[in-house]
Formats: structure tokens, C-alpha cells, sequence
């Protein structure tokens, strides 16, 4: 008797969590939660799109920022030159919106598999970074290409230096 309670309890409490789990509740533009906006779903996008243009994407209002940034080895982490560039992109995204393609890279090290995820986790970050600073999440794009364009087609260490990067259109 006190085995089949215990079972019945346990079962109960599975059930429970999982339709809770199950739950689905409505997507939140993050304004009332705090968080300014930032989409943590899984929103990237990967393979191949047409000629790399997205319409309304006017990038060539800063002349002299950077719309290549470059990440080190096996990282996701922005480089300090890199955050003082997305930071003109974003005053100037936030003031007037359009849509941007950030487009993930990797170089040819490791298997297609981790370069398409390495990839996807450059532009999230680069995407993150410009939500954090005024820009709104659905007007961009985070794609990954991993290794399959590279920018600079040699094997060396300047070569994929060139490789890693994420790239605004």
C-alpha cells in the first residue's frame, strides 16, 4: 500500500512539471521585462540567401566605422575596437531603423558543424551587443555561413584571422 502511494505521488508530480514545461507563454518584446528588448530564442537563421543584400539597409551612413568585426580563435567575445564601432552603428540604427544582416564567419578549422554554431554564436553576439545599445531585435538578422565563405582562401594564420568575423549588410 505505501509503495503504490509513493507511486502515485511521484507520477502526480511528474505529470506536473511536465505541463509545465509544456506551457507555452506569449513572446515578450522584453519591455516589461527589463530586458531591454534582448530576444534570447533561437532566432538565426543559416544557409544561403540571395546576393547578401537586405532591403532598407543603409550601412553606408558611416563611412568610418567598421562593418567587418574580427573575433579571436575559437571565440564569440567582441573585441574592445569592435564594440566602439557597433556602439556608432547602434546611436545611429536607433535614431533611424532599418533592417541589417549580421552574417557569422568561421575559418576552415574544425568540422563544418562547430563552424556553422561558432558562426551563428559571433553574430548573435554582434546582434545582442547592438540590442543592448537601442537597437531593436527585429530589425536584424543573425546568420551563419561557418566556413563556407571565407574571405581569404589560404591556410594560415592570416588567412583565418581574416576568416573570423561577422559582417553587417
Amino acid at each position: 500500500m505505501k509503495v503504490q502511494s509513493i507511486k502515485n505521488i511521484l507520477l502526480v508530480g511528474f505529470c506536473t512539471v511536465f505541463l509545465a514545461a509544456c506551457s507555452s507563454t506569449p513572446k515578450d518584446d522584453g519591455a516589461s521585462t527589463g530586458t531591454g528588448g534582448l530576444n534570447t530564442g533561437n532566432d538565426v537563421a543559416t544557409g544561403s540567401v540571395g546576393d547578401g543584400s537586405v532591403s532598407g539597409s543603409s550601412l553606408d551612413g558611416d563611412a568610418n566605422a567598421d562593418t567587418v568585426f574580427y573575433f579571436d580563435f575559437d571565440q564569440a567575445i567582441l573585441k574592445p575596437e569592435s564594440r566602439a564601432a557597433l556602439r556608432t552603428h547602434a546611436a545611429r540604427l536607433a535614431a533611424n531603423p532599418s533592417n541589417v544582416r549580421l552574417v557569422g564567419h568561421a575559418d576552415e578549422r574544425g568540422t563544418r558543424e562547430y563552424n556553422m554554431a561558432l558562426g551563428e554564436r559571433r553574430a548573435k553576439a554582434v546582434r545582442d551587443f547592438l540590442v543592448l545599445n537601442g537597437v531593436s531585435s527585429s530589425n536584424l538578422e543573425a546568420i551563419s555561413y561557418g566556413e563556407e565563405r571565407p574571405a581569404v582562401a589560404m591556410s594560415n594564420e592570416a588567412a583565418w584571422a581574416q576568416n573570423r568575423r561577422v559582417e553587417m549588410k
